[in-house]
């Protein structure tokens, strides 16, 4: 197993100790080098944005820490048992989806989260463009290998949604809901957008890579003017900073937790989870599948993950892919 690097070893000290301080000692004995090799990692740690103060005859102290996405911050008191055992994080690429089927084809581990600062071509469904401005929001692909046979993967994004909505509770307080097959909503806007893709034989899944990203500080003005359908970000509805450190580990403990669920008991607590996050059901929409319309009354999920749609004709309408818009929210008593 690859030896933790001297700023992750040097950070990991820091949170093991209850009053925070840490001795050069204590660090020059754990590393193997010497004082003048432990300042020179101080110091480096200073300049990443890490305020330490070193106290004499009591050692260093770490007193605040960066905003900032990185390996060792994020495994530094991660309470998981598979996700996030590796960490890969990028100041930018091309798409953190990309970089995590290239990683599963490599032979990544299973539970391997890749994170970008910044995305030069997030991937959003049907071939968008996810906006990836750095600084201010989570751009993270979770590689997983599950057991199960292709057809019953897709059902991950249902997972994915399900520990989003519970970060941003835990996180803000707010209350978020879903909207299928992968859109997670604050006040009808949306705040997050899941893209799940799979590498896999006719039985057999090679992995599965959960891409998730979620707008965390964005501003009005950071988003585009040609969005297809309104966003948000958990700033602009709070009104507060949200630590993106806390909200990645959070979620990824909330995937890592609802993942031993679904290999457990498989997704029947999954998609029932998400069914109660969801408040279209019952209420009339319009799914627009490529060049078709479909409106009706929403009456839930089948047992595969498709939506289905009760038409004014009384037919049951089952939809695989397409967008859903809520026309009213008036019950449909009928």
């Amino acid at each position: 197993m690859k030896n933790p690097a001297p700023r992750e070893t040097i950070l990991s000290l820091f949170s093991q100790t209850p009053d925070g301080f840490v001795s050069g000692e204590r660090i020059s004995t754990n590393l193997g080098i010497s004082r003048a090799a432990v300042w020179k990692h101080i110091r480096n740690l200073r300049q990443a944005g890490y305020l330490i103060e070193a106290i004499p005859s009591r050692g260093y102290q770490l007193l605040k820490s960066p905003d900032v996405l990185m390996p060792e911050s994020i495994q530094t008191g991660l309470d998981s048992r598979l996700v996030g055992s590796r960490v890969r994080c990028f100041d930018e690429t091309d798409s953190t989806n990309m970089q995590a089927c290239r990683m599963g084809d490599e032979g990544g581990v299973d539970g391997l989260v890749v994170i970008a600062d910044r995305q030069t071509s997030g991937k959003g469904r049907m071939g968008r463009q996810w906006e990836s401005p750095g600084g201010v929001n989570l751009y993270a692909s979770i590689l997983l290998r599950p057991p199960v046979l292709p057809f019953e993967a897709p059902k991950l994004t249902f997972l994915s949604a399900v520990a989003v909505c519970r970060a941003i509770m835990h996180c803000t307080g707010l209350q978020p809901t879903v909207k299928w097959p992968n859109d997670i909503l604050l006040h009808g806007a949306k705040v997050a957008g899941l893209l799940n893709e799979m590498s896999s034989e006719t039985d057999q899944v090679h992995y599965v890579v959960l891409g998730i990203g979620v707008n965390l500080n964005m501003r009005q003005e950071q988003f585009p003017d040609d969005l297809r359908y309104p966003a948000t970000s958990l700033f602009m509805v709070s009104g507060q900073i949200v630590s993106r450190l806390d909200f990645t580990r959070t979620l990824l403990q909330e995937i890592d937790a609802l993942y031993q669920t679904y290999l457990e008991q498989g997704s029947a607590p999954i998609m029932s989870a998400w069914e109660e996050l969801c408040d279209l059901t019952g209420n009339t929409v319009q799914v627009d599948c490529n060049e078709r319309q479909i409106s009706g009354t929403m009456i839930g999920l089948a047992e595969d993950g498709a939506l289905l749609v009760k038409t004014a004709t009384g037919k049951v309408e089952i939809i695989y892919a397409g967008d859903v818009r809520p026309l009213s929210f008036e019950k449909d008593e009928a």
